[in-house]
């Protein structure tokens, strides 16, 4: 069961993300999925290098965190693509 709410986790903040920086008609839904997961996996490595806790289950804290990492990652794979 908690593999399918990091699932439906990794849907919302990866959607988000995905909205946030405009690549939403680029991305389908298992996109979003695993742009979000893998969004709260940096967003967490990101909060620990700043002394701040990571993503610490399904709370709007969490939620922030991986939306922030997603967008990081969205940013980085977008500079990556100009280039």
């Amino acid at each position: 069961m908690e593999f399918l709410i990091w699932i439906v986790f990794g849907a919302i903040a990866g959607w988000i993300a995905s909205m946030i920086m405009k690549t939403n008609g680029q991305q389908g839904l298992i996109l979003d999925i695993i742009v979000g997961i893998v969004g709260a996996v940096l967003g967490g490595w990101i909060m620990n290098q700043f002394g701040q806790a990571g993503v610490s289950g399904f709370n709007f804290y969490s939620l922030l965190v991986a939306v922030v990492g997603a967008v990081v990652l969205l940013a980085i794979v977008k500079m990556i693509r100009r280039a």
